[in-house]
């Protein structure tokens, strides 16, 4: 499953980071890296966005870069 597929409010583990160097590092120094839990916070009205949690660090990625991510659904 990829992080896009998410629904507001659901958590999950990376997995995964399917993307090229510059986007890894990118997203490497904003704490989105393998083994990290994630919250879904909300999605843009056409799903073009979305804002996830990462402890108390918020980020906003396009539906593209949230492709590119792995994640396992937490219960």
């Amino acid at each position: 499953m990829t992080l896009n597929e998410l629904q507001k409010g659901q958590s999950a583990t990376v997995t995964a980071v399917d993307a090229n160097r510059e986007l890894k590092n990118r997203f490497s120094s904003f704490g989105l890296v393998k083994g990290v839990l994630i919250y879904t916070e909300c999605h843009s009205l056409a799903k073009k966005t979305m804002e996830i949690r990462i402890n108390k660090t918020r980020i906003a990625l396009r539906a593209s870069e949230a492709e590119k991510i792995e994640v396992v659904a937490s219960e």
